[in-house]
């Protein structure tokens, strides 16, 4: 798959299993520069993906060119890795997980072709997710790619245990509970996670709740962040986030990512613990209002 764009050395093709290790490093390097161009003086300093991380990545990529592989495609130039793209659909929607272009190689149509490889797997969807960073080429070529541009927020701090309210209807969630999740999905964002759920109950600590006056489900990181909340009530999200948050190192800096303004209830649990706010990306999204109650998982949406 070539185009006149694009150096002609560059060949735009399917990704295999074989390449998910070199483009994970891609990847890494090329999110920890655009973090070193982008990052505000008041922040940690940027750090390359660090192992556990880049396992983890390794991992949800092999899943997702497992489950959909169509959606995923790489550029290679003289046999090595010059760029990745890595898509997939849940039921009708259509989600990008990774897309990056190797420092020093953007702006020669690499990335172009990719996102068109990637955007014609998701053709006969209905809805389209995605997060950006604050990339300007990058974003621009979503919108004109048809997506509206949501900015996210970012909540950083330590959590002052006074701050934390009694949670009484959370508790661990299984295997058992993804029908009900998948429920919650559909009714937040259109479309369910599916097998994204096992992946993702494998890497992190999984919190339910589900009571007549609303239902929901975290995944929680080690340092007790929240990196997906769904919920039916804005009540529920938050009681599910307070759980998570619960579990953090009272003297360690905690963050709550990809808040938009649709989910103040996120801000109000930020300003109660006196967390740093900060605007950071967007979320992209296609025929679709930004998902309420609902902070959304960074690749996996």
């Amino acid at each position: 798959m070539t185009s006149p764009d694009v150096r002609p050395d560059v060949r735009i093709r399917p990704m295999r299993p074989d390449d998910v290790v070199a483009a994970e490093r891609l990847t890494a390097e090329g999110y920890h520069e655009l973090d070193r161009r982008t990052f505000q003086r008041s922040w940690p300093e940027p750090e390359l993906r660090p192992p556990g991380r880049g396992a983890a990545w390794v991992a949800r990529t092999s899943h997702l060119l497992g489950t959909d592989p169509d959606g995923c495609w790489v550029a290679e130039a003289d046999g090595d890795l010059v760029g990745v793209a890595v898509s997939f659909t849940r039921e009708l929607m259509w989600i990008l997980a990774s897309y990056a272009v190797r420092p020093g190689l953007q702006g020669q149509g690499i990335g172009t072709q990719l996102m068109a490889a990637a955007l014609h797997h998701g053709r006969g969807c209905l809805r389209g997710m995605l997060a950006a960073s604050a990339d300007p080429k990058a974003v621009r070529r979503y919108r004109l790619a048809g997506f509206a541009l949501h900015p996210q927020m970012l909540l950083w701090g330590t959590v002052p245990r006074e701050a934390i309210p009694v949670v009484e209807r959370v508790r661990d969630g299984s295997p058992g509970d993804f029908d009900l999740m998948d429920s919650v999905d559909r009714r937040t964002r259109g479309a369910a996670h599916g097998p994204d759920h096992a992946l993702l109950a494998a890497q992190l600590h999984l919190l339910v709740a589900d009571h007549p006056s609303g239902s929901g489900y975290a995944y929680v990181d080690p340092s007790g962040a929240p990196v997906l909340v769904a919920a039916t009530t804005r009540r529920t999200a938050s009681e599910l986030a307070w759980a998570a948050l619960a579990a953090s190192d009272p003297d360690v800096p905690v963050e709550i990512a990809h808040v938009t303004a649709a989910n103040q209830w996120a801000i109000d649990i930020g300003i109660a613990c006196r967390m740093e706010l900060h605007q950071r990306g967007y979320l992209a999204l296609r025929h679709l209002e930004p998902p309420a109650p609902y902070l959304h998982h960074g690749s996996l949406l």
